[in-house]
């Protein structure tokens, strides 16, 4: 029985490993590899290759492909239109501008308070309870509802994937576009 359950983990281990390469994760890259942007290349007969860029050779873009994890060649003048993929940092920013829009509401709202307090005489605590129940909790609300919404549309901007259209283009600006590539590619000096 122990054996059984030995060759049961084995062959799991196997499995899950097997699994895992052809869904390309279990690629290791070396410390001074950086993976290639995600493209997704369409193609002049309608067909769409998504992907990430390997390399980019003397006529052809190398790439790995996202669902099955083979490597495709793709010839440049097969190509109409190559999308770079971006991650969205639409959270990410909204994140940042909603602290930064609480905190600044938070910090005017209470130099405010302060500059109001110290022009009144002490006897009006009145300041306090309208600026402790009212000012500082729908401050923070607005200010970093206002912040969180402009980080959201800044973070979106940022993110927005480039489109770049190949077919119809004269060869020395394809040939531009295809070194821009070759710097965003995993082997960027390939030959």
């Amino acid at each position: 029985m122990k054996k059984l359950i030995a060759l049961f983990l084995v062959i799991s281990f196997i499995v899950i490993n097997c699994a895992t390469y052809e869904r390309g994760e279990g690629i290791n890259l070396s410390p001074n590899q950086k993976p290639g942007v995600k493209l997704v290349i369409q193609k002049t007969d309608s067909k769409q290759v998504r992907g990430e860029l390997i390399a980019v050779k003397q006529n052809s873009l190398l790439l790995k492909e996202s669902e099955s994890g083979v490597d495709v060649s793709v010839e440049i003048s097969e190509i109409k239109m190559i999308k770079i993929v971006k991650k969205s940092k639409a959270l990410e920013q909204g994140g940042l501008g909603l602290l930064i829009g609480a905190v600044g509401v938070a910090a005017c709202s209470f130099f405010l308070y302060f500059f109001t307090v110290l022009g009144m005489s002490w006897e009006w605590v009145g300041a306090t309870e309208i600026f402790i129940e009212y000012a500082l909790p729908y401050g923070l609300i607005g200010g970093g509802t206002i912040g969180a919404l402009i980080g959201v549309m800044i973070g979106a901007s940022a993110g927005k994937d480039e489109i770049i259209q190949i077919e119809g283009k004269p060869e020395a600006e394809i040939k531009k576009t295809m070194e821009e590539l070759r710097k965003k590619a995993r082997v960027p000096n390939f030959q």
